[in-house]
């Protein structure tokens, strides 16, 4: 096998000026970063050249379905030489995890697996993925940058309210947090009551849970009299769902904290394969030390360039124990220039190629509408979209609540007649909008289920 390439990790400190009228760090100086966050592009691309080269062989030599799929497209590592001829080699997907369950795409012996992680198997079997000892590191060691990027410092409070056992989430965030010196509340999901007891008492600095959840407690905190604003967060780094801008301003106004989006998926490693900078908060620096992105067209999967919109393909660079060659997360989005940092954004992501919902033939995704809802002004980020079929057609109804039981029955009427037409106007979808009461539809304690397709 040939030899991995090093990779370095320093994490510093430094504390920056006030936001929301709370002490704030949004974000290190330059001395305060890992060389490679502000390395040239010319340093970064050498680096991911030569960590290529090490991945695709290390993919070759040691899984046979690599193997197999690399010599049915006529492709073999010798052939990578430059960035570009990574699009001559095949692309990987969910279902070379399913048929390989459980082991089959490991490139390390089973005993050299530390850690195994799953997805929540929804659609068949879970998907498996392992972890030796240097990928743990690895993993730690990309969450903590990724929430120094949010604000975060050592010696700083984390509380976790991401699940915790199969799912990546909770013991991502956990050990990246630990990784930075940071003390964690290891919390995990649900107990909304303990959760607002633990955030008042113990005056934790940042929280990491899904968007969704983060208002959920919001919420939970007005009905128990307690304004979430007087909690000591400072910044919240959300992720595992998609969310829009608009749900960022309300969590930011709800909690007086910054929030910030992060970004991971099990299969190619887990939360902080990206991540946004606070000083910013202008689309998700991509890694890029350690997982090389493309975007394709989700038809042809021919590679689209930087700046145009198109499904999102990862590379690992540095994995040993289940590396993933061009791997399609399915998730649509546009590779953006660096601000913050030299490596790459990501653009918030726009839907996926594969779950978005096509209404009389209409993609729709669930963020367009969720954007429609909040622009509004008088309902919740909480709702669902129902799809029926009435005979031959389909029929979408979005079924929202109010903020509080203080708005009156014609402002509601009015509202849902103005969603309906923003979402023919800008969605180019008929829907009907079902106003429900206050706290009827139905809170996640993970990811929120928005879809109902009853079709």
């Amino acid at each position: 096998m040939p030899k991995k390439p090093a990779h370095r990790f320093a994490l510093t400190r430094r504390d920056h000026p006030s936001r929301h009228g709370k002490e704030l760090r949004p974000g290190p100086v330059k001395k305060d970063l890992d060389r490679i966050e502000i390395a040239s592009r010319d340093e970064i691309t050498a680096l991911q050249t030569e960590r290529l080269a090490w991945s695709l062989a290390h993919a070759y030599e040691n899984v046979p379905r690599y193997r197999t799929k690399f010599d049915a497209a006529g492709v073999h590592p010798s052939d990578f030489r430059t960035l570009d001829d990574l699009a001559r080699f095949p692309f990987t997907t969910k279902e070379d995890l399913r048929e390989t369950y459980p082991f089959g795409l490991l490139a390390v012996p089973r005993e050299q697996v530390i850690r195994l992680h799953a997805s929540s198997g929804t659609t068949g079997k879970p998907t498996v993925v392992g972890y030796t000892a240097k990928d743990i590191k690895t993993w730690s060691d990309v969450v903590a940058r990724s929430i120094r990027a949010a604000g975060g410092r050592k010696g700083d409070m984390v509380h976790v309210a991401y699940g915790y056992g199969l799912f990546t989430g909770g013991l991502g965030a956990h050990y990246g947090a630990e990784r930075l010196g940071c003390t964690v509340v290891p919390m995990s999901g649900g107990q909304t009551d303990k959760q607002i007891l633990l955030l008042q008492d113990f005056r934790p600095d940042v929280l990491m849970c899904t968007p969704s959840y983060a208002l959920v407690i919001a919420d939970e905190c007005d009905r128990l009299g307690v304004d979430p604003r007087t909690l000591s967060l400072k910044c919240g780094i959300f992720g595992a769902e998609p969310w829009t801008e608009a749900m960022r301003q309300e969590i930011e106004d709800r909690f007086a904290m910054d929030a910030v989006d992060i970004y991971g998926l099990s299969e190619v490693m887990g939360p902080g394969v990206a991540s946004e900078c606070v000083e910013t908060k202008d689309g998700l620096t991509v890694w890029e030390d350690h997982f090389y992105p493309e975007t394709i067209d989700p038809v042809n999967g021919k590679v689209v360039p930087d700046g145009e919109r198109g499904e999102l393909v990862f590379t690992s660079l540095t994995k040993e124990a289940m590396p993933v060659i061009r791997y399609r997360t399915r998730d649509l989005t546009t590779l953006l220039p660096g601000t913050a940092r030299t490596m790459r954004r990501l653009a918030r992501i726009h839907g996926r190629s594969d779950d978005m919902l096509i209404i009389r033939g209409v993609n729709v995704f669930p963020s367009q509408i969720e954007e429609l809802i909040l622009k509004v002004g008088l309902y919740s980020p909480h709702y669902v979209l129902e799809v029926h079929r009435d005979g031959r057609l389909d029929r979408l109804e979005v079924v929202v609540e109010p903020h509080d039981g203080s708005i009156s029955v014609p402002a509601a009427a009015q509202g849902a007649e103005l969603l309906m037409h923003d979402i023919k106007t800008f969605v180019g979808v008929s829907a009907e909008v079902r106003v429900e009461k206050p706290g009827t539809v139905a809170r996640s304690m993970g990811k929120a289920r928005r879809v109902i397709d009853l079709r």
